[in-house]
């Protein structure tokens, strides 16, 4: 049974959240402080983390960017009043997974955290084995979900290696956007555009610009390839 911690201090909506996730078969463990949040996060493992972002002790925001330090691969789902394009930047520079603006349907919460648990930590792929290759000057280490450009390792988000992984399986080829969509947070669920150009800006930062290159492309109106 999937293991979920669920982090929101709102006493009634805390318990709305793990009755509907227990009834669909997940365990739940609920907390509604950040720092004791930080404790169970460092002790435990879960295959996926709700988190709310106004919390007492710490906010969602730290909690996530400390979890990552040592967590690359457990998805965490942000739960957040805020609706604003600069809001959702920043939890997803924090590490965050995917978000999910209050009020919301629970059916539509399950149906994320079904994915996420789904689709972590990547994407399958016959290259995607235990095998280390190289595409020009990056190397992948898929078993451990590392990569390396010119001999220098790049920290990764889930998400971001998930996209990454889709660019470079594709041979050149344009992904559209719809598909990266798709094949990531799943064809149930509706993700603005703006979040795959989002990441993309995020790969572009870590996997491109420190090193000089242009690799990740836009074709506009399509999607994103990646060019040796």
């Amino acid at each position: 049974m999937n293991q979920i911690l669920l982090i929101e201090d709102d006493p009634k909506l805390n318990q709305n959240i793990k009755e509907a996730l227990t009834e669909e078969g997940f365990v739940v463990e609920p907390v509604f402080d950040g720092l004791l949040a930080e404790k169970l996060m460092r002790r435990n493992s879960y295959d996926c983390i709700l988190l709310d972002i106004n919390l007492p002790g710490k906010n969602g925001y730290d909690l996530c960017t400390g979890f990552r330090q040592g967590d690359a691969k457990t998805p965490v789902l942000m739960l957040t009043a805020f609706d604003e394009l600069e809001d959702k930047v920043k939890g997803y520079e924090c590490g965050a997974d995917d978000y999910l603006t209050k009020p919301f349907y629970m059916k539509e919460l399950v149906l994320k955290v079904r994915s996420l648990i789904k689709r972590s930590p990547g994407i399958s792929s016959s290259r995607d084995s235990s095998t280390e290759f190289q595409v020009s000057d990056i190397s992948v280490l898929p078993g451990q979900k590392k990569v390396f450009r010119q001999g220098k390792e790049i920290p990764l988000t889930p998400r971001e290696y998930q996209i990454l992984m889709k660019l470079l399986h594709a041979n050149g080829e344009v992904v559209p956007k719809k598909e990266l969509i798709k094949e990531i947070w799943g064809k149930y669920l509706e993700t603005n555009t703006n979040t795959i150009e989002v990441y993309i800006n995020f790969l572009r930062n870590k996997l491109d610009k420190p090193f000089g290159k242009g690799s990740i492309k836009t074709k506009i109106g399509f999607g994103y390839y990646f060019e040796d």
